[in-house]
């Protein structure tokens, strides 16, 4: 079994910063990319940055040059630092990853619960 779990959302006021961090726990070979999706009720879940194995980044237009993506191979994390915040970012924000288990060929596609994030006018 494989999870997923994140951390480090809460309450902000807006122009602040956090820190999210997914950790993939489990019995894991590899994990190839990894994202953060964001979701507000009602609304479908976004993609907000993502990041390669070979550390190759994207990020959603709404995010570009206020949040970082980055990961620790060692520790299978994965983090997004957060600055200006808006409170239009406000949401759920979740971990995705591509992640190979031991004697698999294809990688499953694993979910975390997500954390809250809640920007302040």
């Amino acid at each position: 079994q494989v999870q997923l779990v994140e951390s480090g959302g809460g309450l902000v006021q807006t122009g602040g910063s956090l820190r999210l961090s997914c950790a993939a726990i489990g019995d894991i070979f590899s994990i190839n990319d990894m994202r953060w999706y964001r979701q507000t009720p009602g609304n479908q879940r976004e993609l907000v940055a993502g990041i390669s194995y070979t550390g190759i980044t994207t990020y959603a237009d709404f995010v570009k040059g206020r949040f970082t993506i980055s990961r620790d191979h060692s520790k299978n994390m994965v983090f997004l630092q957060m600055t200006n915040l808006k409170p239009t970012d406000t949401a759920v924000y979740l971990c995705n990853a591509d992640i190979f288990l031991p004697l698999t060929a294809d990688p499953l596609s694993g979910w975390g619960q997500g954390t809250q994030v809640t920007v302040s006018s």
